[in-house]
């Protein structure tokens, strides 16, 4: 059982930055807690008219964006749709822009260098994050040090925002542990294989927050997929009677595995929050500027008392579901091309250069930078032991099986016929 963050760290205010977050709050928006210990109590039925806008607002919003494919700035005019969710990053510098951008481009080598290592033998399986860059290290970017993640298995961009070492990602798919990192010390949880299911664990975890009394909050991420499991519509539910401050980040890159959006739900997925009560969004998944504010606006009204939001993060994924798929059996080309053309680092990088905030220089520094990562990540996956190839037959009975014992000399003769093959 995961220890409660509020247990183990002192409060902060709803107003304070947590260290390594990109950008501020913007002005206007508080973080007192005044008048909502009451509503963060698990159990209360609420039904304040701040609720009832939230969820209406959500379930009007089409599509969140603040920076267009083209890298240009909407949405930030005061009278604006998206008005209240830009003034999150109205006050963005341009270190910060510079390091979002930053982030991008070495969770995109890291993920590129993982990729390769498994098609060399070095890990069994890896899930690329190609092309969700932006929707990762926005929402990972809006956390705080005090707040806590429940990942699934393809949330790199966001380990990397809660400061886990790339490579501690890479001993599970490698077969030699079951995450090589102390959750409790980045608040961020292990990866979950089992669809769905981290959804329920951060629910329950965040009503564990609010019975302590913190104002932090709780992200889960799940995929579209992840959305039509049993295990999720529970979470929804849960979150919702017990006003859990909980965010639920569903990255919609249009595939689960080889199926579509449309064979999987009648309605964009951001709205299904409307019918368990709490506010949903869909959000420009390839912009990082509007996922970042979006998951910045959840997450404070979470740590406020105000209860859970979904934010369906639209995007897509460029690559194959994990490197066992192959995704030209159910897609075409030019559905992948039309993706490139909105790539979240080419956004970022047009607008950086548009408005004089980046040049030549930085983009270079950027490029040794990320081979030095991809050479680092190589070595140390490299020097990693090689998986107990038969560590799988044991402990699944207490006390032995003789259907297991008779696999496990298959494999093994199976393993010795390579032996022998090398010898001839």
């Amino acid at each position: 059982m995961t220890e409660s963050t509020a247990a183990r760290k002192p409060r902060r205010s709803a107003g304070s930055k947590a260290a390594g977050t990109t950008g501020t709050k913007a002005a206007g928006t508080t973080g007192s807690k005044a008048g909502t210990d009451a509503k963060r109590t698990t159990g209360t039925k609420r039904t304040t008219s701040t609720t009832r806008t939230a969820a209406k607002k959500g379930s009007e919003t089409e599509l969140v964006q603040l920076l267009t494919p083209e890298g240009e700035r909407v949405g930030t005019a005061a009278n604006s749709a998206y008005a209240e969710y830009a003034s999150y990053v109205a006050d963005i510098t341009p270190d910060e822009l510079r390091g979002l951008y930053r982030d991008m481009v070495l969770t995109r080598r890291f993920d590129a260098e993982a990729t390769a290592l498994q098609r060399q033998g070095e890990l069994g399986l890896w899930a690329s994050l190609l092309g969700q860059e932006a929707a990762q290290i926005g929402s990972g970017r809006a956390t705080r040090e005090d707040d806590y993640v429940f990942p699934t298995y393809r949330e790199h961009g966001v380990a990397w925002c809660r400061g886990v070492d790339p490579t501690n990602l890479l001993g599970m798919f490698r077969g030699v542990n079951n995450g090589g990192w102390d959750p409790n010390s980045n608040n961020f949880h292990l990866y979950t294989i089992v669809i769905g299911s981290q959804a329920l664990h951060a629910t329950g975890y965040a009503m564990g927050v609010a019975k302590d009394g913190a104002d932090s909050g709780v992200i889960a991420y799940f995929g579209d997929g992840a959305s039509s499991q049993g295990d999720v519509s529970e979470a929804f539910n849960f979150a919702a009677v017990y006003n859990a401050p909980v965010v639920f980040f569903c990255q919609n890159n249009q595939w689960a595995i080889s199926e579509s959006n449309e064979k999987q739900t009648r309605v964009p997925l951001y709205q299904r929050a409307q019918g368990f009560g709490f506010p949903g969004v869909r959000v420009d998944g390839n912009d990082v500027l509007a996922s970042l504010a979006v998951t910045r606006w959840a997450l404070d009204r979470a740590r406020r008392g105000e209860g859970p939001a979904l934010i369906e993060a639209y995007t897509y994924r460029m690559g194959a579901h994990t490197t066992s798929d192959d995704p030209s059996r159910y897609r075409h080309d030019d559905e992948r091309a039309a993706w490139e053309a909105k790539d979240p680092i080419l956004r970022l990088r047009r607008f950086l250069e548009s408005a004089n905030h980046a040049d030549e220089g930085l983009f270079a520094e950027l490029e040794a930078e990320s081979e030095a990562l991809g050479k680092r990540v190589r070595e140390v996956v490299r020097a990693m032991p090689d998986p107990d190839r038969f560590a799988i037959f044991e402990n699944v009975y207490a006390d032995g099986h003789a259907l297991v014992d008779e696999e496990r000399a298959q494999f093994a003769a199976y393993q010795a016929s390579f032996a022998d093959a090398e010898g001839v």
